[in-house]
């Protein structure tokens, strides 16, 4: 039986790249890991991970339920990092809305705070 790679794309073994952060045995160490870590919480429907990793400044822009109505009536089918550099991540991902297919294109601003990366926030490519 072979192990399931990331959700993320990293073409990575879960248990080796996002699952040590869902879990919280760490802390994702680059803001492109968090990002990476996020999407695959996205995917697997971890609205916890998703408010956790949320800057504590900025949560109250989010609520759990909307969270995880957007986590869960799409279906994440990829991942493409177009730029990672210092606290800033561009991004694409794709997802599949009924039967249909759409690109969410975010740049994001991370920050950290006490020796954690959080998402702070997001410019959206339309």
């Amino acid at each position: 039986m072979s192990t399931p790679l990331c959700p993320c794309f990293s073409g990575k073994p879960y248990i080796e790249c996002c699952q040590p952060y869902h879990s919280k045995v760490v802390f994702a160490p680059t803001p492109e890991q968090l990002m990476r870590s996020r999407y695959s919480a996205y995917a697997s429907h971890l609205v916890a991970y998703l408010w956790e990793t949320t800057h504590p400044a900025k949560r109250h822009l989010y609520s759990k339920a909307d969270i995880e109505k957007w986590a869960k009536e799409n279906h994440w089918t990829k991942l493409e990092i177009v730029a990672a550099k210092n606290d800033v991540v561009e991004f694409k991902a794709f997802y599949q809305h009924g039967l249909k297919e759409f690109t969410h294109h975010e740049r994001s601003v991370f920050k950290k705070d006490a020796g954690k990366w959080y998402y702070f926030s997001g410019e959206h490519f339309h």
